[in-house]
């Protein structure tokens, strides 16, 4: 199977929970409104499982790193998602911005669409542009953080130990995305050696957009329902 079935293939996987963006299982979120104190692994684990099985952000990175090769360049750009990512998160908790879900979710699958047309170089043809995508990455990643902050808002988390306890959310954010980048990388390595990557690198930009145009869609239609 080449690379691009392989997109293909998961792009398949994701499609039957995209309408569950930032979702969290309902046993992880028993546990969050239950326990109090500090609960520092705990929440490391969560943390770390809600980035490795958050396909929003893993296909938004995916369209980052897509065209980077450089370890240097693929740092500063995953870090300054994670900024924003972690910034947005603490900020929309401790000053409790309750932003609807369904908007910030529909920003984040606009994310995907705006990273996949980036990658097609449809700014530069359409617009003879190219936006500073450190900028937008950071931007996004603002948004990534805003839409889980708004989940944990509805758990309504016991106070003591709040603080230890996001840090340590955050902590294993990072912790999964490490993991799910390394993954990413080893299997891009694979197809840009094996797999006719140029070739087929704007058909996977097209399935990554036609992935984020279905996220917006999911979460335009939730959010125009209530």
């Amino acid at each position: 199977m080449n690379g691009l079935k392989w997109v293909v293939f998961f792009a398949l996987l994701l499609i039957p929970t995209l309408a569950s963006a930032h979702g969290v299982a309902s046993g992880d979120q028993g546990y969050i409104q239950a326990i109090s104190g500090v609960n520092f692994i705990p929440f490391v684990y969560l943390g770390a499982k809600h980035m490795v099985t958050g396909y929003d952000h893993l296909a938004f990175i995916f369209g980052v790193i897509f065209f980077l090769y450089k370890l240097k360049d693929i740092g500063i750009y995953v870090s300054l998602f994670a900024i924003g990512h972690s910034t947005t998160l603490l900020f929309g908790v401790f000053a409790h911005i309750n932003v609807n879900a369904y908007l910030i979710d529909a920003i984040i699958g606009l994310s995907v669409v705006y990273k996949a047309l980036d990658n097609l170089g449809a700014y530069q043809r359409w617009l003879e542009i190219q936006p500073n995508t450190k900028i937008a990455t950071l931007i996004f990643g603002l948004f990534h953080g805003f839409g889980l902050a708004t989940k944990i808002l509805e758990f309504e988390i016991a106070p003591d130990g709040l603080v230890t306890n996001l840090i340590a959310f955050n902590v294993g954010v990072e912790v999964g995305q490490l993991m799910a980048l390394s993954a990413i990388l080893i299997a891009m390595s694979y197809w840009r050696k094996h797999g006719n990557f140029t070739q087929h690198a704007y058909s996977a930009n097209v399935v990554l957009m036609t992935l984020g145009f279905i996220l917006m869609g999911y979460q335009l239609f939730g959010y125009f329902s209530l």
